[in-house]
Order: C-alpha cells, then sequence, then structure tokens
C-alpha cells in the first residue's frame, strides 16, 4: 500500500521535471517567439527548414518553420504562465485545461529527422498504413506507419500534442515490418 507521502513526492517530483510542450504563435512569429523564449532563459526548439525560395527579382535560401506558428519550449508544467509572457507567444497548447506534454522522443525524432539529411513536409495528421521499424541510418530504432503520399514511400511522425505530422522519405531496405500494436511516437 502507498501511503500519502509517497503520493505526495512523487506528484511533486513528477512538477519538478521540466517537460517539452507546444507554445501556439501568433501569425509568422515563431522566430521572433523563440529569440525571446531563449532570451528569458527558457530551452525552447524551433524545427526549421531551408527551401529555395524565387521573387521576380532573385532566388534566396530562406528558413521556414517546420511547424506554422508552433515552438516547443521545455519547462515545468507550473511556469506555463511566463511562456504566455512572453512577446510573440497567443497560447499554450491545451488538452482541456491540462497543459498538453510533448515525449522527449519526439522532439528528438523530429530533430534527427531535419539533421539526418531527410527532407521532412508537414502533412495531414492521419494517415492510415504499416507499422514499422526504422533499422539503418540517423533514424534506426524510431517506429512509426509508412504511407503512399504522391506515389513516393514516406516515414511519418505524429506530434500528437499538437496534432500535426511530419513526413520524410525512407528507402524501404531500411523498413522491418512490426506487429500491430499502439505507435504515439510516430505514424
Amino acid at each position: 500500500m502507498i501511503d500519502n507521502n509517497t503520493r505526495e513526492n512523487n506528484l511533486s517530483k513528477d512538477a519538478n521535471t521540466e517537460k517539452w510542450i507546444a507554445a501556439y504563435t501568433k501569425p509568422r512569429h515563431e522566430k521572433v517567439a523563440y529569440d525571446q523564449l531563449i532570451n528569458k532563459g527558457f530551452t525552447a526548439y524551433l524545427p526549421l527548414l531551408r527551401q529555395k525560395r524565387k521573387w521576380s527579382d532573385r532566388k534566396k535560401w530562406v528558413e521556414i518553420p517546420l511547424f506554422k506558428s508552433y515552438v516547443f519550449v521545455k519547462i515545468h508544467l507550473k511556469n506555463g504562465l511566463f511562456v504566455l509572457q512572453t512577446h510573440g507567444i497567443k497560447n499554450v497548447v491545451k488538452l482541456g485545461e491540462e497543459i498538453t506534454v510533448i515525449r522527449d522522443e519526439e522532439i528528438l525524432a523530429i530533430r534527427q529527422m531535419i539533421e539526418g539529411g531527410y527532407e521532412p513536409e508537414g502533412i495531414d495528421y492521419f494517415v492510415k498504413g504499416d507499422h514499422v521499424v526504422i533499422i539503418g541510418g540517423p533514424m534506426k530504432g524510431i517506429e512509426g506507419v509508412v504511407a503512399q503520399i504522391r506515389g513516393k514511400d514516406q516515414f511519418i511522425l505524429k506530434i500528437d500534442a499538437i496534432q500535426h505530422a511530419v513526413s520524410c522519405h525512407i528507402d524501404r531496405k531500411l523498413l522491418k515490418p512490426l506487429k500491430a500494436k499502439n505507435v504515439n511516437t510516430v505514424l
């Protein structure tokens, strides 16, 4: 039997650990909000993609956010108000009254996808396919789902907390089928 002191200690340990959350920004304020969060001392992550953009007079490489109007912040959940007081932040993503937590593995998988040389793109959240595990490359060991998008095999990573997903091309030889199970980190 667990006594009340043990319960309180476990609750306070959970409250004192930092967790990743998603903050929703004003339109086109992702970089401003990210910079402000960093200046306030928060650990923040803004996944950026380099794209070549064409104007009438020139072409230029620009960095655009992978998830429009979202920045990720690692905080103690009790400090969510300090994130809201940041210039450029509109609100914190919640499910009901609870701040939605994003697992460390999901943030790591996004980083590995971007830094591993893949070309991720935001896609629709609900896609059906076969459950797989990646058996080689920088994302080795990550489980997910394969889908056909525009005739190409794509690996899909779901970020449940913000109901967005990211896909990138993965060679079929790097995938191994899994038995059906609940895969939350990647879909």
